[in-house]
């Protein structure tokens, strides 16, 4: 019972960090926090490194936090909640950097209805410069709009 509670604590916890990967986005990166992400949006700069990638930090924090919670205070659901995290976050940077971005040139011949929809969702993202107006979704699950056959 207990890896079967483990199972469903990590699955939920993975789902909602798609919520909050939009409600970031919209709110605190098209938000009050503009100044880091701008850069992923406007390439002002020749590194490979962008300003935006610090927020990947903020989840890696709290997903540490989870596993410390498990394993030094016997906080039981740290161990599942920090792993949903983490997962999420190798899921988005392979979606978001790799395939997207191609910060790593792997995926290029990916062109399946799900490589298409999740391309255009992107791209019309992207098609807005400034703070506002960009359409803003989760990573994994963008509006069913984008995928036509």
């Amino acid at each position: 019972m207990t890896t079967l509670l483990w199972i469903l604590i990590f699955v939920t916890t993975f789902s909602i960090m798609e919520f909050m990967a939009w409600f970031t986005h919209k709110y605190v990166m098209h938000g009050f926090l503009w100044h880091l992400h701008k850069d992923h949006h406007h390439k002002d700069h020749g590194s490979w490194w962008e300003r935006n990638d610090f927020f990947f930090l903020f989840y890696a924090a709290v997903s540490i936090g989870c596993f410390i919670g498990w394993s030094y205070y016997g906080f039981w659901a740290g161990l599942p909640i920090g792993l949903g995290i983490f997962a999420y976050g190798l899921a988005y940077f392979f979606v978001h950097d790799i395939f997207i971005h191609q910060r790593f040139k792997l995926f290029r011949n990916a062109n399946n209805w799900y490589a298409k929809g999740i391309r255009r969702a992107h791209k019309m993202h992207h098609k807005h410069l400034g703070k506002d107006k960009g359409e803003c979704f989760g990573m994994l699950v963008p509006p069913l709009k984008y995928f036509k056959k």
